[in-house]
């Protein structure tokens, strides 16, 4: 459905130009739920402008649904309005003077083929009931909560029926509660309409857990695209590692013994692991694990990947206890459950599960 090949966008300021985007390329199929997640400035937003036609690249072509929107090569530019696409903004842009049914229906009354009234009111009615504002249709927009003016804005993007759905981090606004709570709508929304959507957000729980595929984009490009278990769980470099909550990351050498296992032998230990692709035997490289998955035990023991420490720090947080530890020179961190009692100056044995340990590559 939609399909990017080679784009690349350059920001002119006064003091520098800015690459944006750097020949970036995918392909997000028909009814899936697309993510570009990353950190601010990475380009994401960027790309999604691009596609929606608020922004004009430098090169490369945007295709949807098999039709060309930009090239420039070709020398095509379809304007937004012409592009079948609908467009939900981190700022919602809800017109407050307005009804919530004229908020929805003003993109089809503005339409360059107008809709019949009897035709525009089924159609708002209809996505309203889909969003759950139906019995809110005749109030203000100054009127909404923030909830609401996000399934507002969701309304108005879907009326039209588009054949394209961009969301650019619709939910960064809203508490952290009410963020959760519009992540599960809008996955059991998606799997009602089958649109296809392209979200950005920065938000790494929001894209593991509504996407059908993650595209991790550093510094313009593209860094890992993959589903979203093998994105958080195996990372194909030290950027994606950290950016993906792994915290964790002790330097050393890739090595594999006779039995063809792989680990990293590090200073404060050898530590059997997966490895990223990038990264060979003999090669620098570091070994990462998430948090949540490093077991602490409170008896010393023995065993492999298992190493001494003491404790520096115990944070309950409610759902559960960050913990750091010092091991040699290196500090590690692990998440444990809120009955865990640590306390600082305690030593304890910290394994880190083979399963969950990766080898990546260093990166600038």
């Amino acid at each position: 459905m939609i399909r990017v090949r080679h784009l690349e966008k350059t920001y002119h300021t006064q003091h520098e130009e800015v690459e944006a985007v750097r020949d970036v390329s995918f392909d997000v199929s028909d009814g899936e739920f697309y993510t570009l997640l990353g950190p601010s400035g990475c380009g994401k937003t960027t790309i999604l402008r691009c596609i929606a036609g608020l922004e004009r690249p430098e090169s490369g072509t945007i295709l949807l649904g098999g039709t060309t929107m930009f090239s420039a090569e070709e020398a095509i530019n379809v304007p937004a309005e012409k592009r079948s696409i609908g467009m939900v903004f981190q700022s919602y842009a809800i017109w407050p003077h307005m009804s919530v049914f004229d908020n929805v229906a003003f993109p089809l009354r503005q339409a360059s083929s107008r809709f019949p009234r009897s035709e525009l009111e089924p159609r708002v009615h209809r996505v309203l009931e889909l969003v759950r504002l139906s019995e809110l249709e005749k109030r203000n927009g100054r009127e909404l909560s923030s909830g609401q003016q996000q399934r507002l804005a969701l309304a108005r993007a879907l009326v039209g029926e588009p054949k394209v759905l961009l969301l650019d981090e619709p939910l960064s606004n809203l508490d952290a509660k009410l963020r959760g709570e519009m992540r599960l709508e809008l996955r059991e929304l998606h799997k009602r309409i089958r649109v296809t959507t392209l979200y950005v957000t920065h938000d790494q729980i929001e894209a593991l857990s509504m996407s059908n595929r993650v595209a991790v984009v550093k510094q313009g490009r593209i860094a890992q695209l993959d589903y979203p278990r093998p994105v958080h769980q195996q990372p194909n470099g030290s950027f994606v590692a950290a950016f993906m909550g792994s915290t964790n990351m002790i330097p050393g050498t890739l090595a594999r013994n006779p039995d063809s296992i792989w680990a990293i032998e590090t200073a404060i230990g050898s530590f059997h692991c997966a490895k990223s692709t990038d990264v060979r035997a003999g090669a620098q490289a570091l070994l990462t694990i998430q948090p949540v998955y490093v077991v602490v035990h409170e008896e010393l023991r023995e065993g492999p990947n298992i190493v001494r420490g003491t404790v520096t720090l115990s944070v309950f947080s409610g759902d559960y206890i960050d913990c750091q530890f010092q091991v040699g020179t290196q500090t590690l961190y692990a998440r444990q459950h809120p009955s865990v009692q640590l306390r600082e100056g305690q030593e304890v044995s910290i394994e880190l599960p083979a399963a969950h340990c990766v080898a990546v590559a260093p990166e600038d």
